[in-house]
């Protein structure tokens, strides 16, 4: 029975490429048996596939080939179980990861399945709103130009870095500013949270009535007309202003061409007279 392989037949075997067998032979993480001096052929003892079981097993785990080659010239339990308990520390942390990510995902999902459903476009219509987690940062802001530099601003200034995504980012404008008929000087930028989070920065969007009002738009230019209609609205209907407002844009140019799908929202805290 042959007791020499070479390393096609390893490849083979292993489903592992030549390329990666030569590559382990030179940083000496796994040699082959004997070389031929003549053709520099490699040949493999059926006494090394247990090494080598054990370097696929730790690599499939994540363990860097460099700390598998130390484990493999040590071979001692308690390195071994430290490799170990190393590798689940970091799978763990990724699990955590994959959970932001999964909840975000989840999210944007959720919310844009609800905005294709949406029928009241152009109506104002009462809604209550539960709290909801931001983080702001209070600046005037009179251009789009303003509002990105705003964002980077505020993403810097954060302990943690924030993906800012679309539909998540809303500017808010001072009650003043909608009494005075003033729809263009934004007083703050925020990003609604979607985890917790450990940051001094954090702040909420009180619950509460608000009225609201969506609009097929991509950005904040057409917004003095429906801040008009709102504001008509609640005059009819024997509400008053109870805070500054909130203005989101849910989905613009980058998540479709079809201007059909732009969305904005205008929100108001309201209360009755």
């Amino acid at each position: 029975m042959n007791t020499k392989f070479s390393i096609g037949e390893m490849s083979k075997l292993y489903n592992i490429s030549i390329k990666t067998l030569r590559y382990y032979d030179e940083i000496g993480l796994f040699k082959p048996i004997k070389v031929n001096e003549d053709s520099g052929y490699r040949y493999y003892s059926h006494e090394q596939f247990e090494q080598l079981n054990t370097i696929k097993y730790l690599k499939f785990l994540g363990v860097p080939l460099k700390e598998i080659k130390d484990y493999l010239e040590i071979r001692d339990i308690d390195h071994y179980l430290k490799m170990l308990n190393k590798e689940k520390d970091i799978v763990t942390e990724k699990i955590k990861i994959l959970e932001k990510i999964t909840k975000r995902l989840d999210n944007q999902i959720e919310e844009i399945n609800q905005v294709k459903k949406i029928d009241k476009i152009g109506i104002v219509h009462i809604k209550d709103i539960p709290e909801r987690k931001i983080i702001s940062l209070k600046e005037e802001i009179n251009s789009n130009l303003e509002l990105e530099l705003s964002l980077r601003k505020l993403e810097n200034l954060s302990k943690k870095k924030l993906p800012i995504v679309i539909g998540r980012v809303g500017v808010t404008l001072s009650m003043d500013n909608i009494i005075n008929n003033i729809y263009r000087n934004y007083n703050s930028v925020f990003i609604l949270l979607e985890e917790d989070m450990d940051s001094d920065m954090i702040t909420t969007l009180k619950p509460g009535k608000y009225a609201s009002i969506y609009y097929r738009a991509c950005d904040h230019k057409e917004s003095p007309k429906y801040y008009e209609m709102i504001l008509e609205y609640l005059k009819n209907n024997g509400y008053k202003i109870n805070g500054d407002s909130i203005e989101r844009v849910i989905i613009n140019e980058y998540k479709s061409n079809n201007a059909h799908d732009y969305l904005t929202e205008i929100q108001i805290p309201v209360a009755h007279l």
